[in-house]
């Protein structure tokens, strides 16, 4: 019978290992699990075990390959591959479902099976399926999540390993939960703050688009009719108005003509850098901007310090999740300096990106020792300001669009009242 030699952990932490005779792997997983051992590595034994391990393949495996292997041209393989990443919300209830189950002392495989059967919205039964059978076959859980970059990012994975390393795979999947569903709030605050600025400028343009098509030109006709001299705001709004109705197509195209142009300078690196630095410099919305970016820096780093991974690859994942340029390379060039030996603080503050008040507490944290702490703390704080800076800039945006809006519309009813005063006057010297 094969030979199989296993590393696992037990629930207190303490590493185990040993070699069991079992016909394959996935037998020698259920046997490891049924010890309440959490399996961190499976090997087949040389001699013995090595061909057999080899073979052992399962039917859902074979089919996958098929289908991989299949006559379909590259790109169709491509384009059909693409799949959706799920929102952040839905990666944090898969995560809190796994750690639940986890939590109830289901084994590891057992709770990938019993996931594949709950409904996880974003992430499909087919993400836990796979994990269970890479897991089964003998591979950590952080390497089974490798194989799916579509659904877990780096910073997902490395965190499972560290987690997989010190027997607290059920910890680490906890925070992973909270991380998720504390950036989901932070987006859930900014769609909120958008939605009513954007209905009430939907509606304005609605009406003066309704206006300029529809009830402008049956008041042209009566002033055409009429033979009056017209106030030169009313001539110039219908000489807007026929203007967009005979070049209509215009505007969609200019609009398209800019979106590329945007894009092409935005794929630029320079033009990417320029975009990030000015949003950063916008009256209020550049606040909240910031705000935001070193709360999510904060919050990342310190998840990633807390749950056991190195600096370096730390700050590495932190640099990549970052969606603003400036402040990553910043990270880059903090990474650089801090593989030098020195701490992280200092180059931080060098770049004069980053706020004085993170890089004190940062400089605190390194001299208590207390680095993931520290930027518990930095996090924090950010995120409360940007609630407040929220506010703030829905309080500000709301008048200021009700105000555009009213001087739009009261500048086409003034247009169009001043020349039916206009007429009404020489009707009435005649």
């Amino acid at each position: 019978m094969p030979q199989f030699s296993y590393k696992a952990r037990k629930r207190s932490g303490e590493l185990v290992q040993g070699v069991i005779d079992v016909p394959d792997r996935s037998a020698a997983l259920s046997q490891i699990e049924r010890e309440g051992l959490l399996p961190i590595a499976l090997d087949a034994v040389k001699g013995k075990g090595a061909k057999a391990a080899k073979q052992v393949r399962s039917p859902r495996g074979r089919a996958t390959a098929a289908a991989n292997e299949g006559s379909a041209p590259p790109i169709l393989r491509e384009i059909f591959s693409r799949k959706r990443k799920p929102k952040l919300q839905e990666l944090a209830t898969y995560t809190q479902q796994l750690a639940n189950l986890l939590h109830s002392g289901m084994p590891l495989t057992v709770a990938l099976n019993s996931m594949s059967h709950l409904e996880s919205k974003g992430i499909p039964q087919e993400v836990s399926q796979q994990l269970r059978q890479d897991v089964m076959e003998g591979k950590g859980l952080s390497d089974a999540m490798a194989k799916q970059p579509h659904i877990f990012t780096d910073l997902y994975i490395n965190m499972i390993r560290a987690g997989e390393q010190s027997g607290a795979l059920e910890e680490v999947l906890q925070r992973l939960a909270d991380h998720f569903e504390r950036f989901a709030e932070v987006r859930q605050k900014f769609v909120s703050a958008l939605i009513y600025p954007v209905i009430v400028g939907s509606v304005g343009v609605g009406i003066i688009a309704l206006f300029m098509t529809v009830i402008l030109p049956k008041f042209t006709q009566i002033f055409t009719d009429m033979k009056v001299p017209l106030p030169a705001s009313t001539q110039a709004l219908i000489t807007i108005s026929r203007i967009s109705a005979t070049y209509w197509w215009l505007a969609p195209l200019v609009l398209v003509v800019f979106m590329i142009f945007y894009q092409r300078f935005r794929s630029n690196p320079s033009g990417r850098q320029a975009i990030d630095r000015w949003k950063l410099t916008l009256p209020v919305i550049g606040k909240v901007f910031k705000l935001n970016l070193f709360s999510q820096f904060a919050r990342t780093l310190a998840t990633l310090l807390k749950n056991g991974v190195p600096v370096l690859t730390a700050l590495k994942i932190t640099e990549k999740v970052i969606p603003n340029v400036v402040l990553a390379e910043a990270i880059a060039k903090t990474r650089e300096d801090v593989t030098d030996g020195k701490t992280i603080s200092q180059p931080l503050a060098r770049s004069k990106v980053f706020p004085q008040l993170m890089i004190d507490l940062i400089k605190i944290g390194e001299e208590t020792g207390d680095v993931p702490g520290s930027l518990q703390s930095v996090a924090e704080t950010y995120e409360n300001e940007l609630t407040i800076a929220l506010r703030v800039m829905t309080n500000l945006v709301e008048p200021a669009m009700i105000i555009l809006m009213a001087i739009g519309v009261g500048g086409l009813l003034f247009s169009i009242l001043s020349a039916m005063f206009q007429i009404t006057s020489s009707i009435g010297s005649r």
